[in-house]
């Protein structure tokens, strides 16, 4: 389907051309004649494959055909609201809407935890017509009234799945029960899968939506090639560097399952000679977002990364993805190696199985419905590692006892606890801050009464006087 049979505002045009797009991919071509009529649309699709831009043009046209007059002075007052699980996305989904709405006259903000909240508030308080943000970071901003959710006309969940596994759902009924009711509003709900628990967020909160699912043939995108290699744990990493050598891919995308394995590799690669970054939910965001933008503009040609990074970013030519651990949940393996072949694009996703995670292959491919061919290393594929200094073990070890410490400290999520939206008992300032002492209770008076004992409990059966003569209880 061609863009332009749509009958699309010609800013939103401008914004499609902007961006490069022709013709509509599937899930973008079953659901915007629907949104386009204002129905609300639950769509289930492969990540990848456009679901961000099929409910991004929808509000733009809805917006720009249907003005409202502007809000009162005071709290912002969004017309869209998009609700998305992680920073990664709601940055992705801030930016392809200013790419598309450019032309437009709307102004796109997004909020989220770990940087410039100051600034956020202020931005957000000035007002903005499209706002998308994290729940956390939502509901924070909404308890201070910086913004109202009164004059909201369209909201989009994005990832539904992924905030029931995040734990975010009580805080997305907490924002959505504050909303105009679903019948003077369009909804949009968009997941990986449509699940049962996904579903009633469908029937509670929306309008009577259509029910979309694009499945493929395959669970994983068609174009990738893939590929794993049965490997010993020692010599994992020597074929790890024998494979980095032989592909000479630009963009390559690592997978571990802990940020502790993700440091660890960081450390190796660099060691050896390959420009890496770890990408881990303990790293500071600023730093996140640099290192994202250093991979996605070419500059860092190796990313290491948790399954923070396997859903919903778009990241243009990753050549390959290497899972250096196989995920423990099998639709995990289909969400890191969806990270390549995007966009109709081609690309290599390798596994690196062990003797610890050979137990999740069995699992991963009855749920991609196919064996994952194997391939089998020669010798000359193993690369001699250069193995660290006393000095460089030494100096890692102190660093990982203060990241163990510093993770102890903000309770186990390396200080990112002002995203979740829920109350810990320590002010944001000063999160490691022990709490004040008691002081000790006043002496009692001379002659007062001391504190009440507690009774002991019989050990009888009924609980009253042991008759005179019954032998005594049991121990």
């Amino acid at each position: 389907m061609d863009f332009a049979s749509l009958g699309l505002p010609e800013p939103v045009m401008q914004g499609i051309r902007e961006a490069g797009f022709v013709t509509a991919t599937p899930i973008q071509e079953a659901a915007l004649p629907l949104a386009l009529r204002g129905k609300d649309v639950a769509g289930q699709s492969q990540t990848g494959t456009g679901k961000t831009a099929a409910f991004l043009i929808a509000a733009f046209t809805k917006m720009l055909r249907t003005p409202m007059p502007p809000p009162p002075p005071g709290a912002g007052a969004p017309r869209m609201l998009v609700i998305a699980p992680t920073r990664e996305l709601v940055v992705q989904i801030e930016s392809d809407a200013r790419l598309l709405g450019r032309f437009t006259p709307f102004r796109t903000l997004a909020v989220y935890g770990g940087i410039d909240y100051a600034k956020q508030r202020d931005d957000l308080a000035a007002g903005c017509d499209l706002l998308v943000g994290t729940p956390g970071r939502l509901i924070d901003y909404l308890k201070q009234r910086v913004w109202t959710p009164r004059r909201v006309e369209i909201l989009v969940i994005d990832e539904a799945d992924r905030m029931f596994d995040m734990g975010f759902i009580a805080d997305l009924r907490f924002i959505l029960r504050r909303l105009p009711p679903h019948e003077k509003r369009q909804s949009y709900l968009f997941s990986a899968t449509l699940s049962f628990r996904v579903l009633e967020l469908t029937w509670e909160f929306m309008n009577n939506p259509t029910q979309i699912t694009i499945m493929p043939q395959q669970k994983t995108a068609e174009r990738v090639e893939q590929s794993l290699f049965h490997v010993g744990r020692d010599e994992k990493f020597p074929l790890l560097l024998g494979l980095l050598r032989r592909e000479g891919g630009d963009r390559i995308l690592i997978f571990s399952n802990t940020r502790e394995e993700a440091r660890r590799l960081e450390d190796r690669l660099m060691r050896n000679g390959w420009d890496t970054r770890a990408l881990t939910g303990d790293v500071d965001q600023k730093r996140r977002l640099k290192i994202l933008n250093d991979f996605k503009e070419g500059r860092l040609p190796i990313l290491v990364a948790t399954d923070v990074a396997s859903r919903g970013l778009h990241i243009e030519a990753v050549t390959h993805v290497v899972n250096w651990d196989l995920p423990q949940d099998a639709e995990d393996y289909v969400h890191r190696i969806g990270r390549t072949a995007r966009a109709g694009a081609g690309g290599k996703a390798i596994g690196l199985v062990d003797e610890a995670s050979a137990l999740a292959l069995e699992a991963i491919e009855k749920f991609i419905g196919q064996k994952i061919p194997v391939e089998w290393a020669d010798d000359d594929l193993f690369m001699q590692e250069i193995k660290p200094t006393a000095e460089e073990r030494r100096r890692y070890s102190e660093e990982r006892r203060a990241r163990l410490a510093a993770r102890d400290r903000f309770g186990g999520r390396g200080g990112d606890r002002r995203d979740r939206g829920r109350p810990h008992g320590r002010p944001h300032g000063d999160p490691g801050r022990p709490a004040p002492a008691l002081p000790p209770p006043p002496p009692a008076a001379e002659g007062a009464p001391g504190p009440r004992r507690r009774r002991p409990r019989r050990r009888g059966r009924g609980g009253g006087p042991r008759p005179e003569g019954s032998p005594p209880p049991s121990p």
